[in-house]
Protein backbone atom coordinates (compact mmCIF):
# COMPACT_ATOMS: atom_id res chain seq x y z
CA UNK A 1 0.00 0.00 0.00
CA UNK A 2 1.46 3.44 -0.83
CA UNK A 3 2.30 5.76 2.02
CA UNK A 4 -0.70 7.74 3.26
CA UNK A 5 -0.81 11.49 2.84
CA UNK A 6 0.65 12.84 6.09
CA UNK A 7 -2.57 14.59 7.17
CA UNK A 8 -4.68 11.47 6.56
CA UNK A 9 -2.22 9.22 8.40
CA UNK A 10 -2.09 11.54 11.43
CA UNK A 11 -5.87 11.88 11.43
CA UNK A 12 -6.46 8.12 11.34
CA UNK A 13 -3.87 7.48 14.07
CA UNK A 14 -5.45 10.11 16.33
CA UNK A 15 -8.93 8.72 15.75
CA UNK A 16 -7.86 5.19 16.64
CA UNK A 17 -6.01 6.47 19.71
CA UNK A 18 -9.18 8.18 20.91
CA UNK A 19 -10.97 4.83 20.68
CA UNK A 20 -8.24 2.69 22.23
CA UNK A 21 -10.03 2.32 25.55
CA UNK A 22 -13.23 1.35 23.73
CA UNK A 23 -11.38 -1.26 21.69
CA UNK A 24 -10.09 -2.88 24.90
CA UNK A 25 -13.60 -3.18 26.31
CA UNK A 26 -14.89 -6.79 26.21
CA UNK A 27 -17.84 -5.65 24.11
CA UNK A 28 -15.40 -4.52 21.42
CA UNK A 29 -13.39 -7.73 21.24
CA UNK A 30 -13.28 -9.45 17.88
CA UNK A 31 -15.61 -12.42 17.48
CA UNK A 32 -14.14 -15.24 15.37
CA UNK A 33 -16.01 -16.30 12.27
CA UNK A 34 -15.80 -19.19 9.78
CA UNK A 35 -14.78 -17.94 6.30
CA UNK A 36 -17.45 -18.34 3.63
CA UNK A 37 -16.34 -16.11 0.75
CA UNK A 38 -13.56 -13.74 -0.31
CA UNK A 39 -13.99 -11.30 -3.20
CA UNK A 40 -11.43 -9.12 -4.96
CA UNK A 41 -11.27 -7.89 -8.56
CA UNK A 42 -10.23 -10.67 -10.94
CA UNK A 43 -9.40 -8.40 -13.89
CA UNK A 44 -6.33 -6.21 -14.54
CA UNK A 45 -6.57 -2.45 -13.98
CA UNK A 46 -8.79 -0.66 -16.44
CA UNK A 47 -12.41 -0.75 -17.53
CA UNK A 48 -14.87 -3.09 -15.86
CA UNK A 49 -17.43 -4.77 -18.09
CA UNK A 50 -20.69 -6.51 -17.28
CA UNK A 51 -18.97 -9.83 -18.01
CA UNK A 52 -16.22 -8.93 -15.53
CA UNK A 53 -18.83 -8.03 -12.92
CA UNK A 54 -20.80 -11.25 -13.49
CA UNK A 55 -17.62 -13.26 -13.02
CA UNK A 56 -16.67 -11.48 -9.78
CA UNK A 57 -20.22 -11.24 -8.37
CA UNK A 58 -22.13 -14.24 -9.79
CA UNK A 59 -25.86 -14.66 -9.29
CA UNK A 60 -26.93 -11.03 -8.85
CA UNK A 61 -30.40 -10.08 -10.11
CA UNK A 62 -29.68 -6.40 -10.77
CA UNK A 63 -26.93 -3.81 -10.96
CA UNK A 64 -26.55 -0.06 -11.12
CA UNK A 65 -23.38 1.66 -12.24
CA UNK A 66 -21.53 -1.12 -14.07
CA UNK A 67 -23.49 -0.71 -17.32
CA UNK A 68 -23.00 3.06 -17.02
CA UNK A 69 -19.19 2.60 -16.76
CA UNK A 70 -19.00 4.03 -13.26
CA UNK A 71 -17.01 1.02 -11.97
CA UNK A 72 -13.38 0.33 -12.89
CA UNK A 73 -10.42 -1.59 -11.47
CA UNK A 74 -7.30 0.15 -10.16
CA UNK A 75 -4.07 -1.09 -8.58
CA UNK A 76 -2.64 0.34 -5.38
CA UNK A 77 0.48 -1.30 -4.03
CA UNK A 78 -0.07 -5.05 -4.36
CA UNK A 79 -3.86 -4.81 -4.14
CA UNK A 80 -6.54 -4.46 -6.81
CA UNK A 81 -9.55 -2.27 -5.97
CA UNK A 82 -12.96 -1.59 -7.44
CA UNK A 83 -13.12 2.15 -8.02
CA UNK A 84 -16.63 3.63 -8.01
CA UNK A 85 -17.24 7.02 -9.64
CA UNK A 86 -19.74 9.49 -8.20
CA UNK A 87 -21.04 11.94 -10.77
CA UNK A 88 -21.08 15.70 -10.25
CA UNK A 89 -24.65 16.60 -9.31
CA UNK A 90 -25.63 12.92 -9.03
CA UNK A 91 -27.87 11.53 -6.27
CA UNK A 92 -29.03 7.92 -5.94
CA UNK A 93 -27.69 4.70 -7.54
CA UNK A 94 -29.37 5.31 -10.88
CA UNK A 95 -27.42 8.58 -11.39
CA UNK A 96 -24.21 8.04 -9.46
CA UNK A 97 -22.17 5.39 -7.69
CA UNK A 98 -23.04 1.70 -7.99
CA UNK A 99 -25.23 -0.96 -6.47
CA UNK A 100 -26.10 -4.67 -6.53
CA UNK A 101 -27.08 -7.50 -4.19
CA UNK A 102 -24.83 -10.54 -4.13
CA UNK A 103 -26.37 -13.72 -2.60
CA UNK A 104 -23.49 -15.60 -0.99
CA UNK A 105 -25.56 -18.49 0.35
CA UNK A 106 -28.83 -20.29 -0.35
CA UNK A 107 -29.29 -20.67 3.39
CA UNK A 108 -30.42 -18.05 5.88
CA UNK A 109 -27.58 -17.62 8.33
CA UNK A 110 -28.37 -16.58 11.88
CA UNK A 111 -25.05 -14.80 12.56
CA UNK A 112 -22.69 -13.42 9.95
CA UNK A 113 -20.03 -10.77 9.46
CA UNK A 114 -18.79 -8.74 6.50
CA UNK A 115 -15.37 -7.11 6.28
CA UNK A 116 -13.94 -4.94 3.53
CA UNK A 117 -11.46 -2.14 2.96
CA UNK A 118 -12.58 1.31 1.80
CA UNK A 119 -10.66 4.36 0.64
CA UNK A 120 -12.22 7.71 -0.19
CA UNK A 121 -10.00 9.12 -2.93
CA UNK A 122 -8.39 12.54 -2.72
CA UNK A 123 -10.93 15.27 -3.47
CA UNK A 124 -13.90 13.23 -2.25
CA UNK A 125 -16.90 15.41 -1.30
CA UNK A 126 -18.90 14.08 1.66
CA UNK A 127 -21.59 16.79 1.29
CA UNK A 128 -24.56 15.68 3.48
CA UNK A 129 -23.99 11.93 3.22
CA UNK A 130 -24.20 8.75 1.21
CA UNK A 131 -24.40 4.98 1.39
CA UNK A 132 -21.75 2.28 1.86
CA UNK A 133 -21.98 -1.53 1.47
CA UNK A 134 -23.49 -3.79 4.09
CA UNK A 135 -25.56 -6.95 4.60
CA UNK A 136 -29.16 -7.94 3.94
CA UNK A 137 -31.53 -10.88 3.90
CA UNK A 138 -34.98 -12.00 2.86
CA UNK A 139 -36.87 -12.35 -0.41
CA UNK A 140 -36.89 -8.59 -1.16
CA UNK A 141 -34.15 -5.95 -1.12
CA UNK A 142 -35.41 -3.42 1.44
CA UNK A 143 -34.14 0.11 0.79
CA UNK A 144 -35.38 3.51 -0.36
CA UNK A 145 -38.30 3.86 2.04
CA UNK A 146 -39.63 0.32 1.48
CA UNK A 147 -41.99 -1.06 4.10
CA UNK A 148 -40.27 -3.41 6.53
CA UNK A 149 -42.71 -5.71 8.34
CA UNK A 150 -40.30 -8.52 9.27
CA UNK A 151 -41.56 -10.83 6.50
CA UNK A 152 -40.09 -9.31 3.36
CA UNK A 153 -36.50 -8.58 4.29
CA UNK A 154 -34.13 -6.21 6.07
CA UNK A 155 -30.87 -4.38 5.36
CA UNK A 156 -27.88 -2.93 7.18
CA UNK A 157 -25.66 -0.45 5.38
CA UNK A 158 -23.26 2.22 6.53
CA UNK A 159 -23.42 5.90 5.68
CA UNK A 160 -20.82 8.59 5.49
CA UNK A 161 -22.18 11.93 6.65
CA UNK A 162 -21.07 15.56 6.57
CA UNK A 163 -17.35 16.12 7.31
CA UNK A 164 -16.66 12.38 7.24
CA UNK A 165 -18.85 11.39 10.16
CA UNK A 166 -20.35 7.91 10.03
CA UNK A 167 -23.37 5.86 11.03
CA UNK A 168 -25.11 2.53 10.56
CA UNK A 169 -28.31 2.75 8.53
CA UNK A 170 -30.78 -0.05 9.27
CA UNK A 171 -34.07 -1.17 7.78
CA UNK A 172 -35.70 -3.47 10.35
CA UNK A 173 -39.26 -4.17 11.45
CA UNK A 174 -38.87 -1.91 14.48
CA UNK A 175 -37.71 1.16 12.56
CA UNK A 176 -39.28 4.41 13.70
CA UNK A 177 -40.09 6.10 10.40
CA UNK A 178 -40.40 5.70 6.64
CA UNK A 179 -36.67 5.32 6.14
CA UNK A 180 -33.99 3.36 7.96
CA UNK A 181 -32.94 3.98 11.56
CA UNK A 182 -29.64 5.83 11.95
CA UNK A 183 -27.11 4.82 14.61
CA UNK A 184 -24.29 7.35 14.76
CA UNK A 185 -20.61 6.59 15.25
CA UNK A 186 -18.98 8.44 18.18
CA UNK A 187 -18.60 12.14 17.47
CA UNK A 188 -14.83 11.95 17.12
CA UNK A 189 -14.95 9.07 14.60
CA UNK A 190 -14.49 10.34 11.04
CA UNK A 191 -13.76 8.70 7.70
CA UNK A 192 -10.47 10.10 6.38
CA UNK A 193 -9.83 10.99 2.75
CA UNK A 194 -6.86 9.30 1.10
CA UNK A 195 -6.37 6.62 3.77
CA UNK A 196 -7.62 3.00 3.62
CA UNK A 197 -10.08 2.02 6.35
CA UNK A 198 -11.04 -1.53 7.37
CA UNK A 199 -14.74 -2.04 8.06
CA UNK A 200 -16.40 -4.94 9.85
CA UNK A 201 -20.18 -5.36 10.21
CA UNK A 202 -21.49 -8.23 12.36
CA UNK A 203 -25.19 -9.14 12.44
CA UNK A 204 -27.00 -11.66 14.64
CA UNK A 205 -30.67 -12.20 13.87
CA UNK A 206 -33.34 -11.65 16.50
CA UNK A 207 -35.68 -14.23 17.94
CA UNK A 208 -38.81 -13.68 15.79
CA UNK A 209 -40.84 -12.98 18.91
CA UNK A 210 -38.41 -10.40 20.34
CA UNK A 211 -36.51 -7.26 19.39
CA UNK A 212 -33.11 -8.64 20.39
CA UNK A 213 -31.17 -8.66 17.11
CA UNK A 214 -27.55 -7.60 17.32
CA UNK A 215 -25.53 -5.18 15.19
CA UNK A 216 -21.88 -4.32 15.73
CA UNK A 217 -19.66 -2.18 13.53
CA UNK A 218 -15.90 -1.78 13.81
CA UNK A 219 -13.73 0.70 11.90
CA UNK A 220 -9.94 0.70 11.88
CA UNK A 221 -6.55 0.66 10.23
CA UNK A 222 -6.28 -2.39 7.90
CA UNK A 223 -2.88 -3.18 9.45
CA UNK A 224 -3.70 -2.21 13.02
CA UNK A 225 -6.37 -2.00 15.71
CA UNK A 226 -10.07 -1.48 15.14
CA UNK A 227 -12.62 0.48 17.10
CA UNK A 228 -16.17 -0.55 17.96
CA UNK A 229 -18.36 2.34 16.78
CA UNK A 230 -21.88 0.80 16.84
CA UNK A 231 -23.23 -1.83 19.23
CA UNK A 232 -27.00 -2.48 19.27
CA UNK A 233 -28.91 -5.41 20.73
CA UNK A 234 -32.50 -4.18 20.29
CA UNK A 235 -33.24 -4.74 16.59
CA UNK A 236 -36.11 -6.69 15.05
CA UNK A 237 -34.80 -7.80 11.68
CA UNK A 238 -37.39 -10.51 11.13
CA UNK A 239 -40.74 -11.84 12.32
CA UNK A 240 -40.23 -15.35 10.86
CA UNK A 241 -37.58 -18.06 11.20
CA UNK A 242 -36.93 -18.37 7.48
CA UNK A 243 -35.28 -14.94 7.09
CA UNK A 244 -31.63 -14.58 8.04
CA UNK A 245 -28.43 -13.15 6.54
CA UNK A 246 -27.90 -14.19 2.93
CA UNK A 247 -26.41 -11.36 0.83
CA UNK A 248 -23.90 -8.55 0.53
CA UNK A 249 -25.70 -5.34 -0.36
CA UNK A 250 -23.09 -3.44 -2.36
CA UNK A 251 -24.67 -0.02 -2.36
CA UNK A 252 -22.77 3.27 -2.62
CA UNK A 253 -23.98 6.67 -3.80
CA UNK A 254 -24.63 10.19 -2.54
CA UNK A 255 -28.07 10.65 -1.00
CA UNK A 256 -30.61 11.36 0.27
CA UNK A 257 -33.21 12.23 -2.29
CA UNK A 258 -32.46 15.71 -3.62
CA UNK A 259 -29.56 17.57 -5.16
CA UNK A 260 -28.53 19.14 -1.85
CA UNK A 261 -26.78 15.80 -1.22
CA UNK A 262 -24.89 15.81 -4.54
CA UNK A 263 -21.17 16.51 -4.97
CA UNK A 264 -20.28 19.62 -6.96
CA UNK A 265 -17.48 17.82 -8.79
CA UNK A 266 -16.93 14.20 -9.83
CA UNK A 267 -15.22 12.11 -7.15
CA UNK A 268 -14.50 8.47 -6.37
CA UNK A 269 -13.95 5.81 -3.69
CA UNK A 270 -12.26 2.42 -3.82
CA UNK A 271 -13.28 -0.93 -2.31
CA UNK A 272 -11.46 -4.25 -1.94
CA UNK A 273 -11.00 -7.43 0.09
CA UNK A 274 -14.65 -8.32 0.79
CA UNK A 275 -14.87 -11.26 3.20
CA UNK A 276 -17.93 -13.03 4.55
CA UNK A 277 -17.83 -15.20 7.66
CA UNK A 278 -20.37 -17.22 9.63
CA UNK A 279 -20.27 -16.41 13.36
CA UNK A 280 -20.97 -19.34 15.69
CA UNK A 281 -24.27 -18.64 17.43
CA UNK A 282 -23.66 -19.40 21.09
CA UNK A 283 -26.15 -16.97 22.60
CA UNK A 284 -29.56 -18.23 21.55
CA UNK A 285 -29.22 -21.48 19.58
CA UNK A 286 -32.34 -22.60 17.76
Amino acid sequence: MPLLPSSAAVFLAAWLACGAALARDPAAESVPSRPLAHLMPSTPPGGYTLDDWKRDWPGCDFEDGVSEHRVSVVASGSAAWWRVAYSAGGVGPDRSGAGWRWPFTRQSLRSCDLTYVLRFDDGFEFVKGGKLPGLCGGPETITGGDACDGRRGWSVRLMWRRDGRGQAYVYHAGKRGTYGDEFDFPADARFPVGAPVAIRIAVTMNDPARADGRLRVWIGDPAGPSRLVVDRADLRYTAIDTIGVDSILFNTFHGGHDRSWAPRTACSACFTDFRIGAIPDTVRPR
